[in-house]
């Protein structure tokens, strides 16, 4: 499964969906479907820069976002100063 779409990033939360507590320092990530625990490989179209989170959230909840990131992982990617990018998603594993 390889898809395509907006990012967004997300620095508040106290729990996630999983139940674990949110932690902006950690690469993880809110995605609507895809199982809890599921490593995600995140790459900025426009940068190539990539990086890989766990899925341990559901969301986004905005038309057209494929996937939330966690703070650290937006800085991984270079998006913090826009706050959201054109992201290409693939299961690692």
């Amino acid at each position: 499964m390889a898809s395509q779409g907006l990012a967004s990033f997300y620095t508040e939360g106290s729990r996630t969906a999983s139940g674990e507590k949110f932690d902006t320092h950690e690469l993880t990530a809110a995605h609507p479907t895809l199982p809890f625990g599921t490593k995600l490989r995140v790459t900025n179209v426009a940068t190539g820069r990539s990086v890989t989170v766990r899925v341990n959230d559901r969301g986004p909840y905005v038309p057209g976002r494929v996937v939330d990131v966690s703070y650290s992982a937006a800085q991984s990617l270079g998006m913090v100063g826009k706050g959201v990018a054109n992201v290409k998603l693939d299961v690692v594993q």
